[in-house]
C-alpha cells in the first residue's frame, strides 16, 4: 500500500465564468486575471491549409483556377476568397496556427477583403 488516505468526503469546486455568444456559437468567458490557454480554430487552420495547397497546385500549372474549382466542387469565387489567405503576413498565419489570435479573427472575417500591406493587416487583425 502507498499509505494514501482513502477519500471519504465530497469535494466541491466552484469556477466563476460567463457564457457569451460570439459568431453564432457559445464561448466561455474567463474571469479577470485568468490567462486563457491557446485554442486553435480548426476551421481557420483547414482553410489556410487548403489555400496553400491550392496555391501550389495553381503555380505548378497542373490546373487552371476554373478546373481546380470544379475538381474541388466549389464556386470559383469561394476559392478566390480562400486563396487570399496566402497573402497574410507570416506572423499572422503563425498566430492562427498556434491559436494565439484574438477571438475577432474568424474564418468569416478573414474571407472578407483585407489590406495587402502586412503592417495594415497587423493593425486590422491585432
Amino acid at each position: 500500500m502507498s499509505g494514501a488516505l482513502p477519500t471519504t468526503g465530497t469535494i466541491t469546486l466552484q469556477v466563476p465564468f460567463k457564457v457569451a455568444k460570439r459568431g453564432g456559437r457559445k464561448e466561455i468567458v474567463l474571469p479577470e486575471g485568468a490567462s486563457p490557454t491557446p485554442r486553435t480554430d480548426n476551421t481557420l487552420v483547414k482553410a489556410l491549409a487548403r489555400a496553400f495547397r491550392w496555391k501550389r497546385m495553381l503555380e505548378s500549372g497542373a490546373f487552371t483556377s476554373a478546373e481546380l474549382a470544379a475538381r474541388e466542387s466549389i464556386a470559383p469565387s469561394y476559392m478566390t476568397r480562400v486563396l487570399r489567405l496566402t497573402l497574410l503576413a507570416p506572423d499572422i498565419v503563425e498566430a492562427i496556427l498556434d491559436g494565439r489570435h484574438g477571438p475577432e479573427v474568424t474564418l468569416a472575417r478573414m474571407l472578407e477583403p483585407f489590406p495587402l500591406d502586412w503592417d495594415e493587416q497587423r493593425c486590422q487583425f491585432g
